[in-house]
């Protein structure tokens, strides 16, 4: 394709700074692409994360081109993601492997605190404009097997079972964002918070609880909730 040239010096780039690349494929725009790096721990893939957005934007100027990181920039355009699969492990094994209570109250943990972390999501003004119906950026805090019109979508199974946010976009901070889903998460497995039922259809015209539409209403929701700094109050204290 026109942008093969480009990518595959993206892949072998990423390839000789250690990081795994599975696949890369064109998206749905023009000049929109989507790479996906081997799974890793959650520090070392908010490492990774970083590494490629700053080696991608030095590729890109050696090839006279340029790279964006916006969530939406432009209105008719279809969005960039960042989807966050993730899953839990114990003794080398998947916690999540046949839908166990842990996966479950984890994924509970992420609905029930995605409001009120939603500025770690979606941190900037530009960030909002993403979230439109039938854009493939999801608008509610659904959950459903393999349905992308979910917030959160339930991908493989047995030991490769994991979770997919598909709420932040390209242009988070990923150690905010990682950090917040797996406190989310965590503090479902903690308070053992109940799983809503799965949703199945189009969750784009249901009435399931909707994702804040304007960085102000995120910073509202994490105003009033107050949780995420009670949560980093007793972090500190506990390894001061």
């Amino acid at each position: 394709t026109y942008d093969e040239p480009f990518i595959r010096a993206v892949r072998k780039g990423m390839k000789a700074a250690g990081i795994g690349v599975e696949s890369s494929k064109g998206e749905a725009w023009p000049g929109q692409q989507e790479i996906n790096f081997r799974f890793a721990d959650a520090l070392t893939m908010a490492d990774n994360h970083v590494i490629y957005k700053n080696g991608i934007k030095e590729m890109a100027h050696q090839h006279g081109c340029a790279v964006t990181f916006m969530a939406k920039p432009d209105h008719t355009w279809i969005g960039s993601s960042c989807h966050v699969h993730s899953s839990l492990w114990k003794d080398g094994r998947n916690a999540f492997d046949g839908e166990s209570p842990a996966f479950k109250q984890y994924l509970a943990g992420h609905i029930a605190n995605a409001s009120e972390l939603a500025i770690f999501l979606a941190p900037n003004v530009n960030s909002y404009k993403r979230y439109a119906a039938g854009s493939w950026a999801p608008t509610t805090l659904a959950w459903g097997h393999d349905n992308r019109t979910c917030g959160f979508r339930i991908v493989g199974h047995g030991q490769h079972l994991r979770t997919e946010s598909r709420i932040p976009g390209a242009d988070v901070n990923p150690y905010l964002c990682f950090a917040a889903l797996l406190a989310a998460g965590l503090r479902g497995i903690e308070e053992k918070l109940p799983l809503p039922p799965e949703f199945k259809g189009n969750a784009y015209e249901s009435d399931v609880q909707r994702f804040p539409h304007a960085l102000r209403d995120a910073i509202s929701c994490l105003e009033q909730g107050g949780w995420p700094a009670r949560r980093s109050a007793t972090t500190s204290s506990t390894t001061t």
